[in-house]
């Protein structure tokens, strides 16, 4: 057996706790959306943009922060990202004007380009191949697991402070991730061979920036919007120009030789299949749980639980699961429960309670956890240490851009169906018009107007659209399990090991 690094699992959990900001991060902004409007005044240009800037931010940074790991040693960066997270928070939190926050939100997505990819890279540095699994699965519940405490802590912060401990929350998270870091992870020298790319640095953020926002503008404006296909054709322009340039350099910003690498090609594929689908359920659940079942967003929060317990329990499940039936086996199992649980959940009625939705979101959750983390490892199983951070910042583009391309597609599977369901016969134009924008103004015009039988139309037509976007994702489950089943290595080929690491551990 290997050794791995004597502090390895306590300079794991620190980083655990770390990285639950990032996922705190996704979601409890959304809660604070009401009172930032006004008491920043923020209008609705504006509060787009204060999502917007972390997602763009973190686009344009993530290729850039896997190659200076690798070039430099990941310590340095890890502790430079996490104190710009932090800082950043500060700022958001103290922010007075929506121009300011927005300036901050670019600085918090700027730190997470860098914390996301490094500390996923140092998986391969702290821990030997026997245990990258088990460190892996800790690494993606970490992340997931904030989801649901945004909308928990979130909502209870606002209940009793002001809007500004939202961000707050992520001080004393980061405090922990920096101690740890100092103290615990080892010191890595890097390769800090040849010279920084940075022709191929600002195509690669030009070309995911302009990718990103295109998707971001469809999902607001619809794709019949110039601007939207523009930018799309852009970026696609420009990513297609870096990865010619990219085959023409010395010192390349990613290595594209490791699209000749079935095991990476195929977990990073199938990862962003499984985040694409489960992006689709966390963008339609909050709405089903608060326009239909009348829920705030503290009980949003809760009711999320069943989702990341599934994921957790199934992922520690899997780990065990591989070793006897390989990747293939385990991962297209899990594919067709989540297919199970999104088509299952296509059949949520407008009338029913939360306890109709609690079998099916468990069964998504089973379905993710079966499937991502074994993804995970097998892609980061073919990285060597000196370029596990090129890789793993790889990793995370794809599924970036996966979920912002599900996100927007989905939203106008979802938006579609719900403006050609809701009755808006005998309002007037402004008001047929909000209430086709989103179920929940819908509710929110059929209270002052006391019309339930509004609400109930709006709610029926939200869940018809939420069955419309589930069906879409249910077939991305099928599409994935049969990639998987096609595709994945068996339990002997998904054993191989990366090669020996080019650059060594430090002692602190």
């Amino acid at each position: 057996m290997t050794q791995g690094h004597p502090r390895r699992w306590w300079a794991l959990g620190a980083l655990a706790v770390s990285l639950l900001t990032i996922g705190l991060d996704l979601t409890v902004l959304n809660v604070a959306v009401p009172t930032l409007a006004v008491d920043l005044g923020a209008t609705t240009t504006q509060l787009q943009w204060f999502g917007n800037a972390y997602t763009l931010a973190l686009a344009a940074l993530l290729l850039p922060a896997g190659l200076l790991g690798d070039r430099f040693g990941p310590k340095k960066l890890l502790l430079g990202a996490l104190a710009v997270f932090g800082l950043a928070s500060l700022w958001c939190a103290y922010a007075g004007s929506p121009g300011e926050l927005i300036a901050a939100r670019v600085a918090l997505g700027a730190g997470a380009a860098f914390l996301i990819p490094l500390s996923l890279s140092l998986l391969n540095i702290l821990f030997p191949p026997e245990e990258r699994a088990k460190a892996l699965t800790t690494w993606v519940m970490a992340m997931f697991a904030g989801i649901p405490l945004g909308p928990l802590l979130g909502g209870w912060l606002l209940d009793h402070f002001a809007w500004g401990s939202v961000f707050l929350i992520n001080v004393p998270m980061t405090a922990v991730g920096v101690v740890a870091v100092l103290f615990l992870l080892p010191r890595t020298s890097g390769s800090r061979r040849g010279t920084i790319d940075f022709t191929g640095i600002a195509l690669s953020a030009a070309g995911l920036v302009a990718l990103t926002y295109g998707f971001v503008h469809a999902g607001e404006h619809g794709w019949a919007d110039p601007v939207t296909y523009g930018l799309i054709g852009l970026g696609a322009a420009l990513v297609a120009v870096f990865c010619w340039a990219q085959t023409r350099v010395a010192a390349p910003l990613t290595d594209l030789a490791l699209f000749r690498e079935p095991r990476f090609v195929w977990g990073a594929v199938l990862a962003t299949v499984a985040s694409f689908a489960l992006m689709g359920l966390l963008f339609v659940l909050p709405q089903l749980f608060q326009a239909v079942q009348g829920a705030d967003a503290l009980q949003t929060g809760v009711r999320l639980l069943p989702l990341i317990g599934g994921m957790l329990v199934a992922a520690k499940l899997a780990e065990r699961l591989v070793a006897a039936l390989g990747v293939r086996g385990v991962v297209t199992g899990g594919f067709v429960l989540l297919a199970a649980g999104l088509a299952w959940g296509s059949t949520t009625s407008p009338t029913g309670g939360y306890g109709a939705t609690v079998g099916w979101e468990l069964v998504i959750g089973l379905g993710t956890g079966a499937t991502l983390p074994p993804l995970m490892t097998m892609a980061m199983g073919a990285l060597t240490e000196g370029r596990s951070g090129a890789g793993s910042a790889l990793i995370q583009v794809l599924r970036q851009v996966g979920g912002t391309i599900g996100v927007a597609v989905l939203g106008t599977v979802l938006n579609s169906a719900y403006r050609d369901g809701v009755e808006v016969g005998g309002l007037p134009a402004p008001v047929a018009d909000a209430v086709r924008g989103s179920a929940s103004a819908a509710v929110a015009v059929a209270e002052r107007l006391h019309r339930p039988e509004l609400a109930a139309s709006a709610r029926a037509a939200f869940t018809g659209g939420m069955a419309a976007t589930l069906w879409v994702c249910a077939g991305l489950g099928v599409a994935g399990a049969l990639l998987a089943l096609v595709f994945l290595p068996g339990r002997a080929a998904a054993g191989a090991q990366p090669r020996e690491s080019e650059h060594d551990v430090v002692a602190i």
